[in-house]
């Protein structure tokens, strides 16, 4: 097993975990397979209870992990499935540890932080690497872990200890450490300064490891004299100093890292000269050139209250990116704060709530994605409303597929008192209710989380069609309220149709308004399995209904059952798998190269 180590320095926020990711593409493009590990230092078990003002999004594995938002970037770069032992935590290593003293295990010896939780975290890191996350047998050739954080933290401190010891213990050829670095220029001066990366390069020496690649972000490539004084003072050679400067997608990192030769790089130091081949990257060179040559927008309203910090809704925006790309179409964004469209936000500040219900209806699609607690519950209600009503394309995402429901309750059911027990809990009429086995003394990992699996009940519905046709589908699922089963037909007799339930037939998936062009609520999260190469079938939906377009996609759907996503060719024949596991994408590109969309006027271009 190879080990690939991405730390940071100078500052947080320089793009670690794309840096890693993308690391780990130029490797699976070398012909080698790959599977990441992400160290967050911080002491909470799992990143399940922060919040998203905190931590940015909390993304959910397949076994039900709450990680941090980096793995999701892992999953979409590789194509891969992790676990929840792929996210390392500092409340998970002392737990462990202290499990093990409870136990008896350590005989009586005084437990410390250096040899017995360095020795942890050493031998989690290599127990993780042996596990596949790429649907083959047997372990990874290369494993690349992100170090969270910067150099110098002092919460850091027992990782990098145990990370020394790890590259002295595989030893050379088996260990390569790359160094994210903050290359910034003064406007006083105008120049490329070197000095904040030497000092965390300094740093990171002090601590007993050194750096054998240096990745420096900054605005403009490097000029050769800055690689050179890079090189001179932190002891690495001008050819392992990659630029990673600003690009107007961040597809194109990886791009840059090969244009730079750094696979060779990695591959000298691993080692891996007679394994490794030339890495080839076409498909993701015309992703990455398509999406930035798009003009013709498609104007999504996301309407949430996290809207002030854009990684709170991380998973969110890539799917609908994936789905915009597939499309042909440029993504457009409108944020739209819930609470703004709020009576009191009218009375307090008017002109906020004007804009707010101006980017709402200048809209072509609604996006509603999950959410906790009842602050701008109220907006978002209204939000479907207005979708529900004027015939607008809209997605709800767990509490918006909930609020969904509880709107139609007031506005169509004529209940006016209808409500969640989350946000109402003696409600006389209870619409969304909590869960049974729920707790509501403990709030990590008691949700229903991870893979489920959802039952279309109707062949003929938008979603089971958007699927491919499928009988079944696996999503995975965050939440801990659920649709009152109770008040099912009721709904159901007023025309809002569940046509997607869980194997009990009990629990409540997907809703949808037949007589609405696209109005579909998941209980599930689609958001975290699309992929650049395969969009999620839901939010295809959307992007395609928001460009009047969804027929078109429904009548050459993707097959979802697979892994891999297939073509339906018009003439009835049977589907067969594109050979590179290409997406939607390449499927939409060659109905277009053979015609089948072109001049239709819709807004679908070659």
């Amino acid at each position: 097993m190879k080990y690939v180590l991405v730390t940071g320095g100078v500052v947080s926020g320089l793009g670690k975990g794309v840096t890693a990711s993308s690391i780990g593409v130029l490797l699976k493009a070398c012909g080698l397979r790959v599977t990441s590990i992400k160290i967050d230092p911080y002491l909470n078990t799992d990143a399940g209870t922060m919040s998203p003002f905190e931590h940015g999004e909390v993304f959910v594995l397949d076994d039900g992990g709450e990680v941090d938002l980096d793995l999701g970037n892992y999953e979409r770069f590789l194509d891969i499935k992790l676990t929840r032992d792929n996210n390392i935590t500092t409340g998970k290593i002392y737990q462990s540890v202290l499990d093990k003293e409870r136990r008896g295990d350590y005989l009586g010896k005084t437990v410390q932080v250096v040899p017995h939780i360095t020795d942890a975290i050493q031998e989690w890191i290599e127990r993780v690497a042996k596990v596949p996350v790429d649907g083959e047998e047997g372990p990874a050739d290369v494993c690349v872990i992100e170090l969270g954080g910067t150099i110098g933290d002092i919460e850091s401190m027992p990782f990098i200890e145990a990370l020394g010891q790890f590259s002295y213990r595989v030893g050379p050829g088996n260990f390569c450490l790359v160094h994210v670095s903050l290359v910034p220029v003064l406007n006083v001066v105008g120049e490329q300064k070197t000095k904040p990366t030497q000092h965390s390069v300094r740093g990171l020496r002090g601590l007993g490891l050194t750096p054998n690649i240096l990745a420096c972000r900054s605005a403009k490539p490097l000029e050769e004299n800055v690689k050179e004084k890079l090189s001179q003072f932190c002891h690495v050679p001008v050819s392992n100093i990659v630029t990673l400067h600003d690009v107007s997608n961040i597809w194109h990192i990886p791009l840059l890292l090969k244009e730079q030769r750094a696979h060779e790089a990695l591959i000298k130091v691993l080692q891996l000269q007679g394994f490794a081949k030339e890495p080839v990257l076409d498909e993701w060179t015309r992703r990455a050139e398509t999406c930035d040559t798009l003009q013709d927008p498609v104007r999504i309203a996301m309407v949430g209250k996290y809207t002030g910090l854009s990684d709170s809704y991380l998973s969110v925006l890539k799917a609908l990116l994936h789905a915009s790309v597939a499309w042909r179409r440029k993504l457009v964004v409108d944020w739209v704060a819930s609470t703004d469209l709020e009576e009191t936000t009218k009375i307090e500040a008017p002109e906020v709530h004007k804009k707010a219900w101006d980017l709402l209806m200048a809209a072509d699609g609604i996006l509603v994605p999950g959410g906790f607690g009842d602050r701008g519950v109220q907006g978002k209600i209204l939000a479907a409303k207005y979708a529900r009503e004027n015939k607008v394309p809209y997605l709800g995402i767990c509490l918006g597929m909930q609020i969904a429901v509880i709107e139609f309750a007031r506005s169509v059911l004529n209940l006016p008192n209808a409500n969640s027990t989350e946000f109402e809990p003696d409600t006389k009429t209870p619409c969304v209710i909590f869960m049974p086995e729920g707790s509501k003394t403990h709030m990590g990992a008691t949700m229903r989380l991870g893979s489920r699996r959802t039952y279309f009940q109707v062949a003929s519905c938008t979603s089971a069609e958007l699927y491919g046709g499928a009988s079944y589908v696996d999503e995975r699922h965050r939440h801990r309220y659920e649709v009152n089963p109770d008040m099912v037909p009721e709904f159901e007799k007023a025309g809002l149709a569940f046509v997607g339930k869980d194997e009990t037939g009990k629990r409540m998936e997907i809703i949808e308004l037949p007589a609405h062009p696209y109005f579909v609520g998941v209980q599930f999260h689609p958001e975290f399995k699309s992929r650049p190469g395969k969009p999620s079938a839901l939010f295809l939906g959307l992007v395609a209904a928001s460009c009047k377009q969804l027929g078109t996609l429904l009548r050459n759907p993707v097959n979802y059952t697979k892994i891999v996503p297939r073509h339906i060719p018009s003439n009835g024949s049977v589907p067969k798998p594109y050979p590179n596991g290409n997406g939607i994408l390449k499927k939409l590109t060659k109905n277009l190269a053979n015609g089948n969309y072109h001049g239709n006027g819709n807004g679908v271009h070659a």
